[in-house]
């Protein structure tokens, strides 16, 4: 079983920049894959960033390549998420989530935190 609490939402200047963090409870949080999600009003749930076990392997979707980064630290049990030139199609609800392998399909995660809101003004 792992729990996870999301922080560091915030409203944000275009251009600006955050960095999220996601705590987990539970001595098995560094056997899971990471990831990051978000969803806007009205859009379905969407994969951000995921990062392995290990925190070797990296991946992002095409929208936040170059500007998103994600990290672990697995002594810590947290991962981030740093969103550098922030834009307003970014506002969400951003999501971290457990699974036992790395994938960028919603479905394939088992666990899920309540999310924090990032806001992107223009």
């Amino acid at each position: 079983q792992v729990q996870l609490v999301e922080s560091g939402g915030g409203l944000v200047q275009a251009g600006g920049s955050l960095r999220l963090s996601c705590a987990a409870s539970g001595r098995t949080f560094s056997t899971y894959g990471m990831g990051w999600f978000r969803q806007a009003p009205g859009k379905e749930r969407e994969f951000v960033a995921g990062i392995s076990w290990s925190g070797i392997s990296t991946y992002y979707a095409d929208s936040v390549k170059g500007r998103f980064t994600i990290s672990r630290d697995n002594a810590k049990n947290t991962v981030y998420l740093q969103m550098n030139s922030l834009k307003p199609e970014d506002t969400a609800i951003y999501y971290c989530a457990a699974a036992a392998f790395n994938t960028a399909q919603p479905k394939n995660y088992d666990y899920w935190g309540q999310g924090t809101q990032v806001t992107v003004s223009s």
